[in-house]
């Protein structure tokens, strides 16, 4: 049943798709498992390929060394920060991101770049609540419940609820330190495992998450078309990836406002509060770099997901990206 739904699924997405998108090649990656660890190559070699470090244009094997000293750097002051560039309206942008999503308990969360915790721990929150929700739904169903009724009841609640799972993956050590320490002050001690690992190579099999999610981390890495690709295959059929980052402001007023903002303000911010200037003129930068909304729905439908679609944000400030593996 559940197949022959992800083919319909699968019918109704491919037909609004436009023949340009059809027709583009996708890009195969091979792999090799070893164990629990998979070890994985992309295609292209980097070797005298040069990207982008903010504004700077820099060697492809440089800039993960560079991006990783840039989070190691703000790993401490990250959620200060956070909350002092965007006045706080980064835990709404999260919040709708769960809120699209709606994740069901029992589900298994693949939260990649998730650094300090912020979407695991609204995941497992989330579920907790839809869970408690349901339960109540069902006793208020049972108006005047028969014995069999109450017997099957409480044998479900002994039971226990399928567990929802989310696994933090982060390339880097001090971001997963933070987040650690967070959710030990939270009480969060079940449901949740911190992973080193970077979203270009992940180690995880084929076929192992209900849902993948990425929260401002996907313009950091060097090669977007592979970490999409690793996302991909780390979902189960029927899986969904769900991006949150920073895009393009389509109101020319807004986007002035916003960019004098940017560049005026945020780096200041970072020298006063975190001390340190440099880390977050890049973070300012990279999010001019990054594709805007129809060009990175493009690359996500190149990866091989399907019903892909957006949902902008304050404007377009950030957008949220959603697909399904089907």
């Amino acid at each position: 049943m559940a197949a022959s739904i992800r083919t319909l699924l699968r019918v109704l997405c491919e037909s609004t798709h436009n023949i340009q998108h059809v027709s583009r090649s996708r890009i195969k990656h091979s792999c090799c498992n070893a164990g629990i660890t998979v070890c994985r190559g992309y295609s292209g070699g980097s070797e005298g390929k040069t990207t982008h470090f903010g504004f700077e244009t820099v060697p492809e094997e440089e800039k993960a060394e560079r991006v990783y000293k840039v989070f190691e750097t703000v790993a401490k002051k990250y959620d200060v920060m956070n909350d002092a560039m965007s006045l706080g309206t980064h835990r709404l942008w999260k919040d709708a991101l769960l809120h699209i999503m709606n994740p069901q308990p029992g589900l298994r969360l693949l939260d990649t770049a998730g650094g300090t915790g912020d979407i695991s721990f609204r995941f497992l929150e989330y579920t907790r609540l839809m869970y408690d929700r349901q339960q109540r739904q069902r006793v208020r169903s049972i108006q005047t419940p028969s014995w069999q009724e109450l017997s099957k009841h409480y044998k479900t609640d002994e039971e226990g609820p399928r567990q929802s799972r989310a696994v933090v993956c982060d390339i880097n050590k001090e971001m997963l330190k933070v987040g650690k320490q967070r959710a030990e002050k939270a009480g969060i001690s079940t449901g949740i495992s911190w992973v080193v690992g970077d979203a270009e190579e992940l180690p995880f099999d084929d076929n192992q998450f209900d849902l993948y999610t990425i929260a401002f981390g996907i313009r950091n890495v060097t090669h977007i078309e592979q970490a999409l690709q690793e996302a991909f295959r780390s979902l189960k059929p029927g899986g969904r990836f769900l991006c949150l980052e920073f895009s393009k402001v389509s109101n020319p007023l807004l986007a002035r406002l916003y960019d004098a903002y940017s560049f005026q303000m945020i780096p200041v911010m970072g020298k006063v509060i975190a001390g340190d200037w440099k880390s977050y003129q890049y973070l300012v930068e990279s999010i001019r770099k990054f594709p805007d909304q129809e060009t990175f729905k493009d690359m996500i439908e190149d990866a091989g997901f399907l019903c892909v679609q957006y949902f902008n944000l304050t404007g377009g400030i950030v957008a949220i990206h959603s697909g399904f593996k089907l």
